[in-house]
């Protein structure tokens, strides 16, 4: 178990930028975190700590408090999809990044369905690894349409109990419900103004609503609701 790294704002890209999230690098392999490592700090995003498997990693999330946390799947001891659970039980505003080789993978899906935040393939560019980073900081979802869609279809019928068995979704107005179903289908906010005739202040409401009421992170955990319920199907995508 290591810890340590720059400081935050040490980077070419730290100037007049907002704070940089502070980082938990999570893979089993040394040469992976110590390559997310050098990336991060070079563009100014702090890495706090680095874990060799699942179970160092949840004990240094209670620890270090950090802001984004890349874990990587298939680890000793401890199971990302485990250490995910756990840190976000503990910890709900931490965004976690799912580290994989395989795009489509269904424990990458379990890990969405449960509150990760997106995932990234390990061969990802420097500047897309960073730009993840701190898109999910802000508490969006990082999505990539074609092949979230691909994945949730092939894993949702599959699970034995989905996590969106217990939403409810009676509790959305005909509106709310129309906006899920778009959102599954991978629109923006812009995408959805312009399909439903709105504002995008409006827009935001509704997606905002629906979060709060079927309780969801973020517009992964939305995805994966949309398509479970039935809402979207694969010819619909």
């Amino acid at each position: 178990m290591t810890q340590g790294g720059p400081t935050a704002g040490s980077g070419p890209e730290a100037a007049g930028a907002e704070a940089a999230p502070r980082v938990l690098v999570v893979d089993d392999q040394t040469l992976i975190r110590t390559g997310f490592r050098l990336i991060l700090t070079a563009r100014g995003i702090e890495v706090v700590g680095e874990a060799a498997d699942g179970v160092e990693a949840v004990a240094m999330a209670r620890e270090l408090e950090p802001d984004v946390v890349l874990m990587d799947i298939r680890m000793p001891n401890m199971d990302g999809l485990e250490a995910t659970r756990r840190i976000l039980d503990r910890d709900p505003d931490c965004r976690v990044l799912i580290l994989t080789t395989f795009d489509l993978d269904r424990y990458v899906y379990a890990a969405l369905a449960i509150g990760a935040s997106g995932f990234l393939l390990k061969d990802v560019t420097p500047q897309h690894l960073a730009a993840a980073v701190r898109l999910v900081d802000t508490g969006d979802a990082l999505l990539a349409p074609t092949i979230t869609r691909r994945l949730v279809e092939r894993f949702a019928t599959e699970a034995a109990h989905p996590p969106a068995a217990h939403a409810d979704l009676h509790t959305l107005t005909p509106r709310e419900l129309e906006v899920l179903t778009l959102l599954g289908r991978g629109l923006s906010n812009a995408e959805l103004a312009a399909e439903l005739t709105l504002s995008e202040a409006t827009v935001k409401s509704h997606v905002a609503r629906i979060f709060a009421k079927l309780n969801l992170r973020d517009r992964a955990q939305a995805v994966v609701i949309a398509y479970e319920k039935g809402l979207v199907r694969a010819r619909d995508s």
